[in-house]
């Protein structure tokens, strides 16, 4: 390498490479283009974001005096001078996109970036919508005689370009091999996932430790934690009821291990028992996932509830009083077995799929009869999945709100009790960060122990080669008890649901058992006005806007996953580990933590969106974010590295690698990831319960709101609806999708074989 090359900051074989000198070249525009596009943001966008105002009427107020000015006209005629600083930036990296690509250049872009974007977020934090922000700024340097909103389109654009530019300047510095699309993707996602995962969480967990007074306390902290209320164990004294903590903990275990249990067992029956009736069980399996999750509580109500057919049958076959006996811990205890048995079901279902027959084959020739090939080879591959299912089931059991809140009489929880403290009467949001520290403590705490367990080992079992192997039949004795454990289940689970469709279809559930379609007549009407169409039912305006917020933020979600898992799987840089678990940190946060930290994070500048459906989107986005992480990871890992190695050979760049050559590769993980995200999407609660307005309700919001006023009629019927819309949405992509093929033969295929 030469001296001149090193001095330059490109890659060694740039100089001389025609291929490297034309890569330079493409970003030489890019640097530009980003410059021209800050600039832009500056003169032809309105800086602040104007409440309640359209396109239309913004437009004109970008080059007056007006709220809805330009970040140019802002600095200069409304004495918001601190925007220069921006202006400033822009300018430096202006002087960087002037000069060659090399090292002089990076240092240009990288100051001009850090300064623009620093500056501009520091002056955001530091001045809000009274002044200033932090009462020893306003005792430091006094009043301030103008204050600023919450930012808008040229201020995040703004903001964007400087950033990128600052990323620039670091590849041109040598780092990230020199690749400009690379640093601009690594610092992009780490600045959205500080934006929207670590900085809300933290501010509201900071929230714990102020008192009422907005003081710095740690004795405010643990008189809110260490209560009776929350760590009380009076339930083994005698006494009526433990504390919530002590409740949330001993469910999430009960379901975690009830649910890995289950889902293993049909995991097993699935792939491993007789074809027949395969189909049906993994449709009644699967079916929870395409439900709002207190749609199984509704079920069990019509069941075991005080005017639920089991008690109805009990009163008048042995006179037994109806009592609320399924109120409380058994009732949300079998609504989240019911309710997330067919997530572990799908993490069990593709570990065992997993699994190389040819193991199971040595163990077999070695003279081992299946019964000790299973539980000496098959069981022990299957620890991974085990350890993933149960941390799943702890996090859904500790985030749930719906069957709490449905089920759960007098039986209160983390969650709930997060919930009523914001909404409540007694709007405390210093005991709501308390409980949330809790609630975060105890996800962390398994994901901790769950990485502890699993260690470092290896349990690889598909590689590239092929494995031809024919998978073992279970043992006839472990077919015979999962088939006595699992069969029960699955027709439990075929009766809820039959019941929660049903009460979605009779007048009165308890009273009146007469067929009508009124539910869904009040819900979801259709008539003909003097002006046209008309949507009359109740529901409408929630479904639509469930679909709209749910089908923007799906392919969001689903790109940035699969970029993340690209820059995870194919790039090497400082700091990925950290990287890693940032992507991975909101599947370690509970729902209802998360929308109690948007709410706080984002109801004050510079991030002003409480009420409006961005926030909504962005919830989805980061709530749902591991899934298309994890989905594109486990598909890279099938993907050699020598394809992208031949496209930027052929002179592609990165980014015409990633779109032409990955991408469509990737199609079964980039499908799976958008579905799973608009199906969780339509039915979440715990996340958004906080985030909904009039303006912006969403289905399960709604579904929540009339089963509080004991409309059970409708709540079914719109249940109905989604569950047939979700099925819909899941057959498409099964059909589009189809199975996973990994080459092993199958049992039947013998004459195939003497045919090769």
């Amino acid at each position: 390498m030469s001296t001149a090359t090193v001095a330059a900051g490109v890659a060694p074989a740039t100089r001389g490479n025609p291929a490297a000198e034309a890569a330079a070249r493409r970003s030489q525009h890019w640097v530009r283009a980003w410059v021209a596009i800050g600039l832009a943001a500056y003169l032809c966008l309105p800086w602040y974001a104007i409440q309640d105002a359209t396109w239309y009427e913004a437009v004109p107020q970008v080059f007056s005096q007006a709220e809805g000015a330009n970040g140019l006209m802002q600095a200069l005629t409304q004495g918001r001078r601190w925007l220069f600083v921006g202006l400033a930036g822009l300018a430096l990296c202006a002087i960087g996109a002037a000069r060659p690509p090399g090292r002089a250049q990076g240092r240009w872009l990288l100051a001009g970036g850090a300064v623009g974007a620093l500056g501009l977020a520091l002056s955001g934090f530091a001045i809000g919508a009274r002044g200033w922000s932090f009462a020893a700024l306003n005792a430091r340097f006094g009043e301030l005689a103008v204050n600023q909103f919450g930012i808008g389109a040229g201020g995040f654009v703004a903001l964007t370009a400087l950033v990128l530019l600052a990323a620039f300047g670091i590849a041109r510095l040598g780092r990230f091999k020199g690749d400009l699309f690379v640093a601009a993707a690594v610092t992009g996602c780490a600045m959205l996932m500080a934006l929207f995962i670590a900085y809300p969480v933290s501010k509201a967990l900071a929230g714990a430790f102020f008192d009422e007074d907005g003081r710095w306390s740690l004795a405010a902290f643990a008189a809110r934690v260490f209560t009776e209320r929350v760590w009380g164990l009076g339930c083994l004294s005698g006494g009526v009821r433990c504390g919530v903590a002590w409740n949330t903990l001993a469910l999430a275990l009960l379901t975690a291990a009830g649910t890995t249990f289950l889902g293993t067992l049909m995991a097993l029956m699935a792939e491993r028992g007789s074809r027949r009736g395969r189909g049906a069980l993994r449709v009644l399996a699967l079916l929870p996932i395409i439900t709002p999750p207190f749609v199984v509580g509704l079920g069990l109500i019509l069941l075991f509830g005080r005017a639920g057919i089991v008690n109805q049958l009990l009163e008048s076959a042995f006179g037994i009083e109806p009592t609320r006996w399924f109120y409380g811990m058994p009732g949300v205890l079998v609504a989240q077995l019911f309710a997330f048995t067919p997530i572990a079901f799908m993490i069990m279902r593709g570990v065992v799929q997993g699994i190389a027959p040819s193991l199971e084959e040595a163990a077999q020739m070695l003279r081992a009869d299946r019964r000790r090939t299973f539980f000496t080879v098959t069981l022990p591959l299957l620890k991974p999945g085990l350890a993933n299912a149960f941390l799943v089931g702890f996090i859904e059991s500790i985030a749930d709100f719906g069957n709490p809140v449905v089920v759960g009489g007098q039986f209160s929880v983390l969650s709930t009790d997060i919930f009523f403290a914001i909404v409540g009467a007694q709007y405390d949001q210093g005991r709501a960060a308390s409980l949330a520290w809790v609630l975060t403590l105890f996800a962390l705490g398994v994901f901790a122990l769950q990485r502890g367990v699993l260690g470092r080992r290896n349990y690889t079992t598909v590689s590239g080669k092929g494995d031809a192997g024919i998978p073992m039949a279970l043992p006839d004795g472990v077919r015979r008890a999962i088939q006595c454990i699992a069969l029960p289940w699955i027709a439990f689970t075929a009766v809820v649901y039959l019941f929660a469709f049903a009460g979605g279809f009779v007048q009165t559930w308890g009273r009146d058992y007469s067929f009508t379609l009124g539910h869904f007549r009040n819900a979801f009407a259709l008539e003909w006005g003097p002006f046209g169409l008309v949507w009359a039912g109740t529901a409408w305006n929630s479904l639509l806007t469930t679909l709209k917020l749910a089908g923007i933020s799906a392919p969001l979600t689903a790109a940035l996953g699969l970029l993340i898992a690209w820059l995870l799987a194919r790039n090497e840089f400082k700091g990925q580990g950290a990287f890693e678990f940032g992507a991975l940190l909101a599947f370690a946060i509970p729902g209802t933590v998360l929308g109690v930290s948007y709410i706080l994070a984002f109801n004050v500048p510079p991030f002003e969106l409480t009420g409006t459906g961005l926030i909504i989107v962005l919830c989805f986005m980061f709530r749902n974010l591991p899934v298309g992480v994890r989905a594109g990871t486990a598909a890279f890992k099938q993907l050699d590295r020598s394809l992208d190695e031949a496209s930027l050979m052929l002179r592609a760049s990165t980014a015409q690698t990633l779109v032409h050559v990955v991408l469509p590769l990737l199609k079964p993980a980039l499908v799976a990831a958008l579905v799973y995200s608009f199906v969780r999407s339509m039915t979440t609660v715990s996340a958004v319960i906080f985030l909904v307005t009039a303006e912006n309700e969403l289905a399960t919001t709604y579904i929540i709101g009339r089963v509080g006023n004991g409309d059970y009629g409708i709540a079914l019927a719109y249940c109905t609806v989604l569950m047939v819309l979700m099925s819909l949405a899941i057959a498409l992509v099964q059909w589009l999708v189809g199975e996973r093929r990994l080459g092993r033969r199958a049992a039947a295929s013998a004459s195939a074989i003497r045919e090769f």
